[in-house]
């Protein structure tokens, strides 16, 4: 079964073309070096739950929204040895730190998931 690695992160609207740039040429990076796919979402209907919610995961600001993102990768093996080619990836090297970066790096979800069911 497939591997996926998911990432939740609060971005301010007036960042967003510099988050879409960034994202696309990481997407590049990811799939030349074998991810199956690359997906970034931005929130359209997540709303603020009285207890747990996208926004809430995150601390969602003011002039802020949630970006939803997700790599495939064939396998946690595939995964690894991938990940591990990106982080080496010189096109990323301003990615890396977190100043650059057009989200707050601190408040970012995200984590590895066994595929489970795959219809």
């Amino acid at each position: 079964m497939s591997y996926v690695d998911g990432f939740i992160v609060p971005v301010r609207k007036r960042d967003l073309a510099a988050y879409r740039r960034m994202a696309k040429q990481a997407g590049k990076v990811w799939r030349e070096h074998g991810a199956l796919e690359f997906r970034e979402s931005i929130a359209d209907d997540v709303s603020w739950g009285k207890r747990t919610s996208f926004p809430r995961s995150v601390k969602q600001k003011s002039g802020e929204t949630v970006i939803f993102s997700y790599i495939v990768y064939k396998s946690r093996a595939d995964r690894d040895r991938i990940n591990a080619k990106v982080m080496k990836d010189k096109r990323l090297a301003k990615m890396m730190e977190p100043k650059a970066l057009p989200f707050d790096a601190k408040r970012m979800i995200w984590g590895g998931f066994k595929t489970v069911i795959a219809l």
